[in-house]
C-alpha cells in the first residue's frame, strides 16, 4: 500500500438476495467501485439516494462484507483484518449511534470503554468532546431530547472518541437546518485541519463543493465521474443556460431550434427543460431569447449559470440529480 493512501479499493461489489413471492432476485448494490482516497484529505462520494454510497462506507466500516473485489483500510485487508479496521476507524451512520436513554456523557464514555479505555480516560475524552462540540450545556441530558444538530454533534463525537485516524460520515448534514449544517462543516474541518482523513457522503452538491478536496461521484452503484470539484466543473465545459417551458412538446420544438440555429457544447433535455452548455452564455442569452421567442415558443423561466456538480451529473447521467432527489 501506498503510505500516502488511507483507502485503496479495486473492483469492489455489493450484491443482495432479496426474496419477492417466494423467488430469489439479485440486487447489485455496487457494482465493481475502484477508488484511493489520499491521507489527510476530505473524499466526497456525491451521489442521489440508492447510489451505492452508503452500501461502499458500510463495507469500508466492515458492517458489510463485500461480494467481490479487494480493499485496504489503513493498510489492513478488509476481509481478513477486519478486527484491525474497526480499532481504527470511526463510522458515523445516517441513523446515528447514540442510545437516546442515555445522556451524552454516558453515550460518549460507553463508546470510549467499547474500544478498551479505561474508565479514568473514557470519562476525561467524553468531557473534551463535549467541549470541542460545544454540547456541555445539554451534555448531561438524556439524548432523547436533543435537537437535530445536537444529535448530530454527539453522533460524530461518538465516531471520534477512540481518536481514529479515518472517519467515516453517512449524510452527516442530510435533516438539519441551514444554521446546523454550517456548524457541522465548520467543525468536519477543522477535523480536517487535525490530520483525520474523512470519507463523506452526502447528497448535496453544496457540501461537496465546500468541502472536499476530491469527488466521486456514484449512481447505481458506479463511480461516473472523479476529480476536485474544479476539474470536474471544468470537465463540462462552459456556461449552462436553463429553460423552462410549460409542457414537453413545447421543448421538443425548442430543442430542434436550437439545435439547427445555435452553436452548443452541449444540448440535453429533462422534463420540461433544455439544458444548454456553451461559451460566453451571458452575451449569447439575448440572441437564444428573441430566436425562441420568434417562433412563438414562449419561455416559462431561464437560469445562467456556471457549471456546477449538478451539471456535471447531467452530463454523465442525462438527467439532473436534484430531479432524483425530488422524485425520492
Amino acid at each position: 500500500m501506498n503510505s500516502d493512501c488511507v483507502i485503496e479499493i479495486k473492483q469492489l461489489q455489493k450484491t443482495f438476495v432479496l426474496k419477492e413471492r417466494g423467488k430469489k432476485r439479485q440486487v447489485e448494490a455496487v457494482r465493481g467501485v475502484d477508488l484511493v482516497v489520499k491521507r489527510g484529505q476530505i473524499f466526497g462520494f456525491l451521489g442521489p439516494n440508492g447510489a451505492g454510497k452508503s452500501t461502499t462506507q458500510k463495507m469500508l466500516s466492515t458492517l458489510l462484507r463485500p461480494s467481490g473485489g479487494e480493499a485496504t483500510v489503513l493498510g489492513y485487508d478488509l476481509v481478513k483484518q477486519s478486527d484491525k479496521i474497526r480499532q481504527n476507524v470511526g463510522f458515523v451512520s445516517q441513523a446515528g449511534g447514540a442510545n437516546l436513554a442515555f445522556s451524552g456523557t454516558e453515550n460518549l464514555v460507553l463508546q470510549a470503554q467499547l474500544f478498551g479505555i479505561d474508565a479514568t480516560t473514557a470519562k476525561r475524552s467524553a468531557a473534551e468532546f463535549s467541549q470541542r462540540f460545544q454540547m456541555t450545556s445539554y451534555i448531561d441530558r438524556p439524548a432523547s431530547t436533543y435537537s437535530g444538530g445536537q444529535k448530530r454533534r454527539l453522533d460524530i463525537a461518538l465516531g471520534m472518541i477512540h481518536h481514529p485516524k479515518l472517519l467515516l460520515l453517512d449524510e452527516p448534514t442530510t435533516g438539519l437546518d441551514p444554521q446546523s449544517r454550517a456548524y457541522l462543516w465548520v467543525e468536519i474541518q477543522k477535523l480536517k485541519d487535525d490530520g483525520v482523513t474523512i470519507l463523506l457522503t452526502t447528497q448535496y452538491m453544496d457540501e461537496a463543493d465546500k468541502l472536499c478536496d476530491t469527488i466521486a461521484i456514484i449512481d447505481h452503484g458506479q463511480i461516473i465521474a472523479q476529480g476536485t470539484p474544479d476539474e470536474l466543473k471544468r470537465s463540462v465545459g462552459g456556461d449552462t443556460i436553463v429553460f423552462s417551458f410549460t409542457s414537453p412538446e413545447v421543448v421538443h420544438k425548442a430543442e430542434e431550434l436550437l439545435t439547427t440555429h445555435v452553436k452548443l457544447e452541449r444540448l440535453q433535455v429533462s422534463e420540461n427543460s433544455v439544458y444548454l452548455t456553451l461559451k460566453d452564455g451571458e452575451k449569447t442569452l439575448p440572441d437564444l431569447l428573441r430566436l425562441l421567442d420568434g417562433s412563438d415558443l414562449p419561455v416559462h423561466s431561464v437560469t445562467l449559470a456556471r457549471p456546477s456538480l449538478d451539471d456535471v451529473f447531467l452530463k454523465y447521467t442525462g438527467r439532473s440529480m436534484r430531479e432524483d432527489g425530488e422524485k425520492q
